[in-house]
C-alpha cells in the first residue's frame, strides 16, 4: 500500500545437523546451572532439513508437531576439568551419542552423507532501479501490473477531459503513473533518512503493487523515534501535494499539465490521508502504537493495539470502499456504475483489506518475537561437549561422549586447543563396523573465525552473529577464551520458533 514502512526481523537460517564439541584435556565438562531440563518429545525427521535427537529427560515445554522442543542444553568449560564433573544428568543406556541407537544423535532426520546446506541468499526484491543514500531501491514485478492499471483508469478519465488527445492519452497516463510512483518513493526516502539519523539500518526499498515500503531492519529506541520514523513519510506526501497545488495555479485548467498536476496533488494527498490512518501497518498505526508505548511504557501494548486498530480499519475497507464508490462519494458515477465496476471496486478493496489485515498480524508476530527474543541466549542453548584428539577412532568418541552425557564433539590438538567440529551428518554416513577405524579428523568442520560465538550473546545479536557466518553448528566459548560448548543452529532455530508461538 501507499507509503507504508515496517521493521525486519532476523532469522535464523535453515538448521543443518548439530555437530559435538568441547575441550580440555578430560573427556567432559561442567554442566553449567543455568541450563534448563530436557524434553521428552521426539522430533519428526525432516527432509528438508536435520534436526537434534530429543534427548532424555523431562520439560514443561509444549510439544509442537513441527518439532521445536526445548533444545537440550549443556555445556563444557575450559581445560582441567574432569570427567567425574559430568553430567548430572542425560547419561545412561536411554541416551547415548550413538547413531545405531534408538535416541540416539544420528537418529535426527538426517539423510546418511548429507552435507550441510548453504543458507539460500536472499532475493533483491525486483529490478535494482538506484541505491539513494547507500539504500537499494527495487520495483517489484507487480509494480508493472499496477502501472498498467493506473494507465489504462487515469485513460479513461482523460477522455472524457480531453477527448481530443485520442490515443495519445494513454502515454500522458503512463507518465502519471510513473510520477504518482516517483511520488511514493520520495514517501519512502523521507522514511529512509529518518531511520539513517536514527542510526537504524534500511535493507531496502520496494515499489510494489500497492505503493512501497521501507525495510527497516531495527525498531526504534524510544517511542518519539518511533512517531517521528512514521510521521515523515505522510508529512512529505502532504508537502508534495501542496506543491502540486501551487503548481497548478498558473497552469489553464483543462490542460495536460493541469490535468496532470491535479492528479498528482489529489493522489499525494490520499496517499497521506490512507497513511495517516491508525492501524498497522500503516504510518499512522506506528504513530498510534508510539502514543500507546508513551503512556504505558510497553512498545508491545502499543504494537496491540494498533494491530487490532488495523484490523478494524481492513474491516471498515473490505465493506466500506465499494459503498463508497457506488454511492459517488469518491467521484465515482454513483448509481451509473456498471457491473463490471462494482466487481472491480470489490475485488481491489479486498486486496487492500488482505494486505492491511495481514501486515496487522505480522506486525503482532513481530512485536512477541522481539519481546521473547533476550530469551534466545547462547549460554542456555549451548550442548555439552567432550573434547577427542584428531587419531580418535569414531567409536571411542561416541563412548567417550556416552560416558559423559554429551551431545558434541570438538577435535583438538595435544594442548587442548580447537581444531574442528565433528558433523553429526558425517557420523551418519558411517556404518557401524566402520566406526572403529574411522579417525574423528576425517568427520569433521574445520573452524573459522566467525565459527567461534562469544556464549554471552543473546537475543538479536545472536542472530546477527550466527547470520553473518551460516554454519551447522559454533564453538561457544567465555570471555577468557575457555571453550564452553557447541551451539547447533538447530537449536537456535527451534528455540525461535517456539519464542514466536509463545503467547505474549
Amino acid at each position: 500500500m501507499p507509503g507504508r514502512s515496517g521493521t525486519r526481523t532476523p532469522r535464523p537460517g535453515r538448521a543443518g545437523a548439530p555437530a559435538p564439541g568441547d575441550t580440555g584435556t578430560a573427556d567432559a565438562a561442567h554442566t553449567p546451572d543455568d541450563h534448563h531440563g530436557t524434553d521428552t518429545s521426539t522430533a519428526a525427521p525432516r527432509p528438508d532439513g536435520p534436526q537434534t535427537p530429543p534427548p532424555s529427560g523431562t520439560d514443561d515445554a509444549p510439544h509442537h508437531d513441527h518439532g521445536s522442543y526445548a533444545p537440550r542444553p549443556g555445556g563444557a568449560s575450559g581445560p582441567g576439568h574432569g570427567a567425574t564433573d559430568a553430567p548430572e544428568r542425560g547419561a545412561g543406556p536411554e541416551h547415548h551419542f550413538d547413531p545405531s541407537g534408538h535416541r540416539s544423535l544420528a537418529h535426527s532426520g538426517i539423510a546418511k552423507g548429507e552435507p550441510p546446506q548453504p543458507r539460500p541468499k536472499e532475493p533483491g526484491g525486483g529490478i535494482l532501479m538506484g541505491r539513494p543514500f547507500g539504500v537499494p531501491v527495487y520495483v517489484a514485478p507487480s509494480w508493472f501490473l499496477v502501472a498498467a492499471l493506473i494507465t489504462w483508469v487515469f485513460g479513461g478519465q482523460l477522455d472524457r477531459v480531453l477527448p481530443e488527445l485520442g490515443a495519445a492519452r494513454y502515454l500522458v497516463s503512463l507518465f502519471f503513473a510513473v510520477a504518482f510512483y516517483a511520488s511514493v518513493l520520495v514517501h519512502e526516502l523521507a522514511h529512509t533518512v529518518a531511520a539513517i539519523r536514527f542510526k537504524l539500518p534500511v535493507r531496502r526499498i520496494q515499489l510494489q503493487f500497492f505503493g512501497g515500503v521501507s525495510e527497516i531492519e531495527k525498531e526504534a529506541e524510544s517511542p518519539g523515534r518511533e512517531f517521528v520514523l512514521a510521521f515523515v513519510g505522510p508529512l512529505l506526501s502532504l508537502v508534495l501535494a501542496g506543491v502540486f497545488y501551487l503548481a497548478m495555479k498558473p497552469v489553464q485548467p483543462g490542460t495536460v499539465p493541469g490535468v496532470l498536476l491535479a492528479g498528482l496533488m489529489v493522489s499525494n494527498l490520499i496517499v497521506a490521508i490512507f497513511n495517516l490512518l491508525p492501524g498497522l501497518p500503516l504510518d499512522g498505526g506506528r504513530m498510534l502504537r508510539a502514543v500507546v508505548w508513551k503512556i504505558t511504557g510497553r512498545p508491545m501494548s502499543g504494537t496491540v493495539a494498533a494491530a487490532w486498530v488495523g484490523r478494524a480499519l481492513a474491516v471498515s475497507v473490505l465493506i466500506g470502499l465499494p459503498l463508497l464508490n457506488s454511492s459517488g462519494a469518491l467521484g465515482g458515477r454513483g448509481q451509473d456504475t456498471g457491473g463490471m465496476d462494482t466487481v472491480t471496486d470489490a475485488l481491489l478493496a479486498a486486496i487492500l483489506a488482505a494486505i492491511i489485515w495481514t501486515g496487522a498480524g505480522n506486525s503482532l508476530r513481530m512485536a512477541r518475537l522481539r519481546e521473547h527474543l533476550p530469551e534466545l541466549r547462547a549460554r542456555t542453548l549451548t550442548r555439552r561437549a567432550v573434547p577427542v584428539q584428531t587419531d580418535t577412532p569414531l567409536s571411542e568418541a561416541l563412548r567417550r561422549a556416552n560416558a559423559a552425557g554429551a551431545r558434541a564433539l570438538v577435535v583438538v590438538d595435544a594442548h587442548g586447543n580447537p581444531l574442528s567440529l565433528v558433523r553429526e551428518s558425517a557420523i551418519v554416513g558411517v556404518p557401524e563396523h566402520r566406526r572403529p577405524w574411522v579417525a574423528v579428523s576425517g568427520l569433521a568442520q574445520e573452524l573459522t573465525e566467525g565459527m567461534r560465538v562469544s556464549a554471552e550473546l543473546a537475543g538479536e545479536e545472536l542472530l546477527d552473529t550466527l547470520r553473518a557466518t551460516p554454519a551447522t553448528e559454533y564453538l561457544v566459548v567465555e570471555e577468557s577464551g575457555e571453550i564452553y560448548g557447541v551451539l547447533s543452529a538447530a537449536d537456535v532455530e527451534r528455540a525461535f520458533v517456539k519464542a514466536m508461538a509463545r503467547p505474549a
